[in-house]
This record gives C-alpha cells, structure tokens and sequence, in this order.
C-alpha cells in the first residue's frame, strides 16, 4: 500500500467515525453539519452513484432560463455545478440556514466568476421563499435535518411553478437518512406525485412533480 493509499484509507476512517459521532448526536437533536465539516460536505461519496453531483444535476434535466432552488446548499457542491450549467440565462437561489455555509458557497461562487446565484439564509419553512418562482428545487441529504418536515415541503411545494420538480437525495451513510417510503408519503401529504426514481432503498434520487393543475 503506498502513501496515497494510505492516507485515503485514513481519511475514509476519519469519515467514518464523525458520522457515527454525528448519527448518536443526532438521535437526540436534529444536528445539521457543522461548518466546519464542510469540507465533508463537499466531497462526492465514492462508494453511491446517485450521490454524487454530477448524477444529480443530470437527472434534474436542466433547460436554459429555469430557475433552481438549492435548500439546505452547505458549502455549494450542488450549487456550482448547476449555476455552471444554466449559465446567465438562469438562476440558482442557494439557501441555507447557516451563515458559514453560505459564506463558503459565496466563496466559491465568486472565485469561478459566477454571477447567476443568490443567497438566502433561512430554513425551510420560514415562509422566506417567493411563490411559483422555480422550476426546479434540491434537497440533497437534507430533509431529516428539518424539525417540521411537511411544513418544509409545503414551502416548496408553493415555490415551485406548476409542472415543477423536487429531487429529493438519501443515502445511508447519512446521519438524517431518510427512508423511500417516509418521504413519499411526507411529499404526497402536501400534494406532490412521485415522478421518477433512480438508485436502491440504501442510496437513491427521488423526483416529485407538482401538478399542473396544483
């Protein structure tokens, strides 16, 4: 085994053992990472396709113009690349309810020379976000850190225009997992239809649809 093999396998052990801390932690208080693991954050988990950012945003089938919501953003993993791939023509509003997270995504943001992001810090729920505004909205390993979940949801639900996609992405290793089935059914109590599913029950994107007729 050589250096870098060596010091990959320790910073997989590192990982490992501040998600268990965080996991008992959070049994007791819906803990969201702390910004001075952002740097975990930002890392795509080599061992789930479905997490990384790349699998992600193509899924979400961006088209020139749309306007994107990424809530609970952290550090801007996804933010980046979609802000990239829309160009000037679109938006990405990036939320998060920690100012350290949203300074790093500035951070970043600023040092690509994007100028197609705004920021907003706030948690789902607040009633801080405009209605029928985006077409496409992400909660990337988020929703298990909200305390009133379908308050959230709801948020989006009118944030979003008719037609519009939510993406919803768990995985396992994720302290707040979240199973398929507790956010279908969080996600249809306040009118969203399921659309698309890619993955398994372990690491999976779930897309909702809010009804033209919604």
């Amino acid at each position: 085994m050589d250096t870098s093999e060596i010091i990959f396998v320790i910073t997989i052990g590192i990982a490992i053992l501040i998600a268990v801390v965080w996991r008992l932690a959070s049994r007791r208080h819906m803990l969201p990472c702390p910004v001075w693991l952002c740097w975990l954050v930002e890392l795509d988990n080599p061992f789930t396709e479905t997490n990384r950012a790349a699998f992600i945003v193509e899924k979400l089938a961006l088209e020139a113009g749309m306007v994107v919501l990424d809530a609970g953003c952290g550090p801007g993993r996804l933010t980046m690349p979609i802000a990239k791939q829309l160009g000037m023509g679109g938006q990405v509003l990036a939320m998060d309810i920690q100012a350290g997270m949203l300074s790093r995504t500035r951070e970043k943001v600023e040092e690509a020379g994007l100028t197609n992001v705004e920021y907003l810090e706030a948690g789902l729920g607040d009633g801080k976000l405009p209605i029928e505004h985006f077409n496409r909205a992400l909660l990337v390993t988020v929703l298990g850190e909200i305390p009133y979940r379908t308050s959230a949801l709801r948020e989006i639900f009118d944030a979003l225009m008719p037609g519009g996609i939510l993406s919803v992405t768990e995985v396992i290793f994720d302290p707040h997992f979240q199973t398929r089935g507790k956010v279908t059914r969080l996600a249809t109590e306040v009118g969203f239809r399921e659309r698309a599913f890619f993955g398994n029950r372990i690491a999976y994107v779930l897309h909702f649809e809010k009804p033209q007729d919604g």
